[in-house]
Protein backbone atom coordinates (compact mmCIF):
# COMPACT_ATOMS: atom_id res chain seq x y z
CA UNK A 1 0.00 0.00 0.00
CA UNK A 2 1.26 3.46 -0.93
CA UNK A 3 2.01 5.48 2.22
CA UNK A 4 0.40 8.55 0.62
CA UNK A 5 -2.96 6.81 0.86
CA UNK A 6 -2.71 6.15 4.60
CA UNK A 7 -4.56 8.59 6.85
CA UNK A 8 -1.87 8.10 9.50
CA UNK A 9 0.74 9.42 7.04
CA UNK A 10 -1.13 12.44 5.66
CA UNK A 11 -0.37 15.98 6.81
CA UNK A 12 -2.60 17.64 9.36
CA UNK A 13 -3.61 20.96 7.81
CA UNK A 14 -4.33 22.38 11.23
CA UNK A 15 -0.69 22.06 12.32
CA UNK A 16 1.25 23.28 9.29
CA UNK A 17 2.88 25.98 11.45
CA UNK A 18 3.76 23.61 14.29
CA UNK A 19 7.36 24.79 14.41
CA UNK A 20 6.26 28.37 14.96
CA UNK A 21 4.03 27.73 17.97
CA UNK A 22 4.86 28.31 21.61
CA UNK A 23 5.20 25.30 23.90
CA UNK A 24 1.84 26.10 25.45
CA UNK A 25 0.20 26.32 22.02
CA UNK A 26 1.69 22.94 21.00
CA UNK A 27 0.41 21.31 24.17
CA UNK A 28 -3.05 22.82 23.70
CA UNK A 29 -3.13 21.64 20.09
CA UNK A 30 -2.12 18.12 21.10
CA UNK A 31 -4.87 18.08 23.70
CA UNK A 32 -7.45 19.13 21.11
CA UNK A 33 -6.34 16.36 18.77
CA UNK A 34 -6.29 13.79 21.58
CA UNK A 35 -9.94 14.56 22.35
CA UNK A 36 -10.84 13.03 19.00
CA UNK A 37 -9.36 9.64 19.87
CA UNK A 38 -12.09 8.37 22.21
CA UNK A 39 -14.75 9.24 19.62
CA UNK A 40 -12.84 7.33 16.95
CA UNK A 41 -12.65 4.31 19.26
CA UNK A 42 -16.38 4.60 19.96
CA UNK A 43 -17.13 3.93 16.30
CA UNK A 44 -15.39 0.56 16.58
CA UNK A 45 -17.01 -0.71 19.80
CA UNK A 46 -18.95 -3.44 18.00
CA UNK A 47 -15.77 -4.79 16.42
CA UNK A 48 -13.87 -4.51 19.71
CA UNK A 49 -16.62 -6.43 21.52
CA UNK A 50 -16.42 -9.28 18.99
CA UNK A 51 -12.70 -9.64 19.57
CA UNK A 52 -13.16 -9.54 23.36
CA UNK A 53 -15.81 -12.26 23.16
CA UNK A 54 -13.45 -14.42 21.10
CA UNK A 55 -10.73 -13.93 23.71
CA UNK A 56 -13.09 -15.04 26.51
CA UNK A 57 -13.95 -18.20 24.58
CA UNK A 58 -10.26 -18.84 24.00
CA UNK A 59 -9.44 -18.45 27.70
CA UNK A 60 -12.22 -20.89 28.59
CA UNK A 61 -10.54 -23.48 26.37
CA UNK A 62 -7.15 -22.88 27.94
CA UNK A 63 -6.04 -20.71 25.06
CA UNK A 64 -3.87 -17.61 25.09
CA UNK A 65 -4.05 -14.02 23.84
CA UNK A 66 -1.02 -13.11 21.75
CA UNK A 67 -0.33 -9.49 20.78
CA UNK A 68 1.95 -8.99 17.75
CA UNK A 69 3.40 -5.69 16.61
CA UNK A 70 6.46 -3.63 15.73
CA UNK A 71 7.73 -0.37 17.22
CA UNK A 72 5.17 1.52 19.30
CA UNK A 73 2.44 -1.01 18.45
CA UNK A 74 4.59 -3.89 19.66
CA UNK A 75 5.60 -2.06 22.83
CA UNK A 76 1.98 -1.33 23.70
CA UNK A 77 1.15 -5.02 23.31
CA UNK A 78 4.03 -6.04 25.57
CA UNK A 79 2.95 -3.43 28.15
CA UNK A 80 -0.68 -4.57 28.24
CA UNK A 81 0.35 -8.23 28.49
CA UNK A 82 2.78 -7.51 31.34
CA UNK A 83 0.15 -5.62 33.31
CA UNK A 84 -2.29 -8.54 33.19
CA UNK A 85 -0.04 -10.55 35.53
CA UNK A 86 -0.24 -8.35 38.67
CA UNK A 87 -3.75 -7.06 37.93
CA UNK A 88 -5.43 -10.41 37.38
CA UNK A 89 -2.93 -12.98 38.79
CA UNK A 90 -2.67 -14.77 35.47
CA UNK A 91 0.29 -16.82 34.32
CA UNK A 92 2.62 -14.72 32.11
CA UNK A 93 1.98 -17.12 29.24
CA UNK A 94 -1.77 -16.42 29.18
CA UNK A 95 -1.42 -12.95 27.65
CA UNK A 96 1.79 -12.41 25.71
CA UNK A 97 3.19 -9.50 23.76
CA UNK A 98 5.57 -10.30 20.91
CA UNK A 99 7.50 -7.47 19.29
CA UNK A 100 9.44 -7.51 16.03
CA UNK A 101 13.12 -7.80 16.89
CA UNK A 102 12.54 -9.39 20.30
CA UNK A 103 12.56 -7.79 23.73
CA UNK A 104 15.59 -5.61 22.97
CA UNK A 105 13.27 -3.75 20.57
CA UNK A 106 11.37 -2.47 23.63
CA UNK A 107 14.07 0.18 24.09
CA UNK A 108 16.19 0.13 20.94
CA UNK A 109 14.90 0.06 17.36
CA UNK A 110 15.87 -3.16 15.57
CA UNK A 111 16.44 -2.23 11.95
CA UNK A 112 14.43 -4.19 9.41
CA UNK A 113 12.74 -6.51 11.91
CA UNK A 114 9.25 -5.25 11.11
CA UNK A 115 9.82 -5.82 7.38
CA UNK A 116 10.06 -9.60 7.75
CA UNK A 117 6.95 -11.76 7.44
CA UNK A 118 9.09 -14.78 8.29
CA UNK A 119 9.98 -13.38 11.73
CA UNK A 120 6.30 -13.03 12.60
CA UNK A 121 5.73 -16.68 11.79
CA UNK A 122 8.87 -17.82 13.62
CA UNK A 123 7.97 -15.92 16.79
CA UNK A 124 4.60 -17.71 16.91
CA UNK A 125 6.21 -21.07 16.22
CA UNK A 126 8.58 -20.44 19.13
CA UNK A 127 5.65 -20.21 21.57
CA UNK A 128 3.92 -23.20 19.94
CA UNK A 129 0.82 -21.36 18.79
CA UNK A 130 -2.26 -23.60 18.61
CA UNK A 131 -5.89 -23.48 17.51
CA UNK A 132 -7.12 -22.43 20.98
CA UNK A 133 -5.19 -19.14 20.88
CA UNK A 134 -6.13 -15.65 19.68
CA UNK A 135 -3.56 -13.62 17.75
CA UNK A 136 -4.11 -9.85 17.61
CA UNK A 137 -1.90 -8.13 15.06
CA UNK A 138 -1.32 -4.45 15.89
CA UNK A 139 -0.10 -1.89 13.35
CA UNK A 140 -1.05 1.78 13.16
CA UNK A 141 -0.34 1.82 9.43
CA UNK A 142 -2.09 -1.50 8.96
CA UNK A 143 0.60 -2.77 6.62
CA UNK A 144 3.48 -4.11 8.77
CA UNK A 145 4.94 -7.29 7.16
CA UNK A 146 5.87 -8.79 10.56
CA UNK A 147 2.20 -8.65 11.56
CA UNK A 148 0.97 -9.96 8.22
CA UNK A 149 3.34 -12.92 8.47
CA UNK A 150 2.09 -13.66 11.99
CA UNK A 151 -1.59 -13.48 11.02
CA UNK A 152 -1.01 -15.67 7.96
CA UNK A 153 0.63 -18.36 10.08
CA UNK A 154 -2.01 -18.06 12.82
CA UNK A 155 -4.72 -18.71 10.25
CA UNK A 156 -2.87 -21.80 9.03
CA UNK A 157 -2.72 -23.14 12.58
CA UNK A 158 -6.43 -22.48 13.12
CA UNK A 159 -6.06 -19.79 15.80
CA UNK A 160 -8.50 -16.89 15.91
CA UNK A 161 -7.03 -13.94 14.01
CA UNK A 162 -7.78 -10.31 14.90
CA UNK A 163 -6.18 -7.02 13.91
CA UNK A 164 -5.94 -3.46 15.21
CA UNK A 165 -5.01 -0.66 12.83
CA UNK A 166 -5.58 3.08 12.56
CA UNK A 167 -6.48 3.22 8.88
CA UNK A 168 -9.67 2.14 7.14
CA UNK A 169 -9.42 -0.76 4.67
CA UNK A 170 -5.98 -1.56 6.03
CA UNK A 171 -3.86 -4.37 4.64
CA UNK A 172 -3.75 -6.38 7.88
CA UNK A 173 -7.56 -6.40 8.04
CA UNK A 174 -7.52 -8.70 5.02
CA UNK A 175 -5.63 -11.30 7.05
CA UNK A 176 -7.88 -11.15 10.13
CA UNK A 177 -11.24 -12.72 10.86
CA UNK A 178 -11.96 -9.91 13.33
CA UNK A 179 -10.52 -6.56 12.21
CA UNK A 180 -10.62 -3.36 14.28
CA UNK A 181 -9.91 -0.12 12.40
CA UNK A 182 -9.75 3.03 14.54
CA UNK A 183 -9.21 5.97 12.22
CA UNK A 184 -7.92 8.86 14.33
CA UNK A 185 -6.87 11.09 11.43
CA UNK A 186 -3.53 12.75 10.68
CA UNK A 187 -1.09 13.23 13.55
CA UNK A 188 -0.07 16.77 14.55
CA UNK A 189 3.50 15.68 13.69
CA UNK A 190 3.17 13.97 10.34
CA UNK A 191 3.57 10.20 10.55
CA UNK A 192 4.37 10.14 14.29
CA UNK A 193 1.92 7.35 15.08
CA UNK A 194 3.08 7.08 18.70
CA UNK A 195 0.70 10.00 19.27
CA UNK A 196 -3.04 9.66 18.52
CA UNK A 197 -2.66 6.23 16.96
CA UNK A 198 -0.72 4.97 19.97
CA UNK A 199 -3.32 6.41 22.32
CA UNK A 200 -6.10 4.71 20.39
CA UNK A 201 -4.28 1.38 20.47
CA UNK A 202 -3.72 1.67 24.22
CA UNK A 203 -7.43 2.37 24.78
CA UNK A 204 -8.45 -0.65 22.70
CA UNK A 205 -5.96 -2.99 24.38
CA UNK A 206 -7.23 -1.82 27.78
CA UNK A 207 -10.75 -2.73 26.66
CA UNK A 208 -9.80 -6.14 25.31
CA UNK A 209 -7.75 -7.36 28.25
CA UNK A 210 -10.02 -5.91 30.95
CA UNK A 211 -13.34 -7.04 29.44
CA UNK A 212 -12.02 -10.52 28.71
CA UNK A 213 -10.73 -10.90 32.28
CA UNK A 214 -14.14 -9.80 33.58
CA UNK A 215 -15.61 -12.44 31.29
CA UNK A 216 -13.72 -15.24 33.04
CA UNK A 217 -14.48 -14.15 36.61
CA UNK A 218 -11.44 -12.05 37.48
CA UNK A 219 -13.63 -9.21 38.80
CA UNK A 220 -16.31 -9.00 41.50
CA UNK A 221 -18.45 -5.85 41.45
CA UNK A 222 -15.80 -3.40 40.20
CA UNK A 223 -12.96 -4.84 42.27
CA UNK A 224 -9.72 -6.55 41.19
CA UNK A 225 -10.37 -9.65 43.25
CA UNK A 226 -7.59 -11.62 41.55
CA UNK A 227 -4.92 -9.00 42.16
CA UNK A 228 -1.47 -10.47 42.84
CA UNK A 229 -0.14 -8.99 46.13
CA UNK A 230 3.48 -8.86 45.00
CA UNK A 231 4.55 -5.83 47.05
CA UNK A 232 3.63 -3.95 50.22
CA UNK A 233 1.28 -1.56 48.41
CA UNK A 234 -0.60 -4.44 46.77
CA UNK A 235 -0.84 -6.33 50.07
CA UNK A 236 -2.64 -3.35 51.60
CA UNK A 237 -4.76 -2.92 48.49
CA UNK A 238 -5.71 -6.60 48.73
CA UNK A 239 -6.97 -6.18 52.28
CA UNK A 240 -8.88 -3.07 51.24
CA UNK A 241 -10.49 -4.99 48.38
CA UNK A 242 -11.62 -7.70 50.82
CA UNK A 243 -13.13 -5.00 53.06
CA UNK A 244 -14.91 -3.34 50.14
CA UNK A 245 -16.23 -6.61 48.72
CA UNK A 246 -17.58 -7.92 52.02
CA UNK A 247 -18.18 -4.76 54.09
CA UNK A 248 -16.03 -6.21 56.86
CA UNK A 249 -13.49 -4.56 59.18
CA UNK A 250 -9.77 -4.27 58.45
CA UNK A 251 -9.05 -6.85 61.14
CA UNK A 252 -11.44 -9.41 59.61
CA UNK A 253 -10.05 -8.72 56.15
CA UNK A 254 -6.45 -9.15 57.31
CA UNK A 255 -7.29 -12.41 59.10
CA UNK A 256 -9.08 -13.81 56.04
CA UNK A 257 -6.23 -12.67 53.77
CA UNK A 258 -3.71 -14.61 55.84
CA UNK A 259 -5.98 -17.65 56.22
CA UNK A 260 -6.48 -17.73 52.45
CA UNK A 261 -2.70 -17.61 51.96
CA UNK A 262 -2.98 -14.17 50.34
CA UNK A 263 -5.52 -15.30 47.73
CA UNK A 264 -7.85 -12.31 47.70
CA UNK A 265 -10.73 -13.99 45.89
CA UNK A 266 -10.67 -16.97 48.25
CA UNK A 267 -10.61 -14.64 51.26
CA UNK A 268 -13.65 -12.78 49.94
CA UNK A 269 -15.64 -15.97 49.48
CA UNK A 270 -14.61 -17.12 52.97
CA UNK A 271 -16.06 -13.95 54.48
CA UNK A 272 -19.14 -13.77 52.26
CA UNK A 273 -20.13 -17.42 52.78
CA UNK A 274 -18.67 -17.87 56.28
CA UNK A 275 -16.57 -20.85 55.21
CA UNK A 276 -13.03 -22.10 55.66
CA UNK A 277 -10.39 -21.85 52.93
CA UNK A 278 -10.92 -25.33 51.44
CA UNK A 279 -14.69 -24.93 51.12
CA UNK A 280 -14.31 -21.44 49.68
CA UNK A 281 -11.92 -22.81 47.07
CA UNK A 282 -14.39 -25.57 46.24
CA UNK A 283 -17.19 -23.04 45.83
CA UNK A 284 -15.03 -20.98 43.50
CA UNK A 285 -14.17 -24.04 41.42
CA UNK A 286 -17.86 -24.92 41.14
CA UNK A 287 -18.61 -21.32 40.15
CA UNK A 288 -15.82 -21.34 37.53
CA UNK A 289 -14.06 -18.52 39.37
CA UNK A 290 -17.00 -16.11 39.65
CA UNK A 291 -17.32 -14.78 43.21
CA UNK A 292 -20.95 -13.73 42.71
CA UNK A 293 -21.96 -17.26 41.74
CA UNK A 294 -20.57 -18.75 44.97
CA UNK A 295 -23.47 -17.13 46.83
CA UNK A 296 -26.23 -18.65 44.69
Amino acid sequence: MNLDKLTTETRNHGTMNLDELSTKEVVQLMNEEDKKVAYAVEKELAAISKVAEAIVESFKKGGRLIYMGAGTSGRLGVLDAAECVPTFSVDPSMVQGLIAGGMKAMTVAVEGAEDSQTLGKEDLQAIQLNENDVVLGIAASGRTPYVIGALTYAKEVGAVTASLSCNKNSEISKYAELPIEVEVGPEILTGSTRLKSGTAQKLVLNMLSTSSMIGIGKVYQNLMVDVKPSNEKLVERSKRIIMQATDCSYEVAAEAFDAAEQQVKVAIVMVLTNTAKEEAQHKLTEAKGFVRKTMN
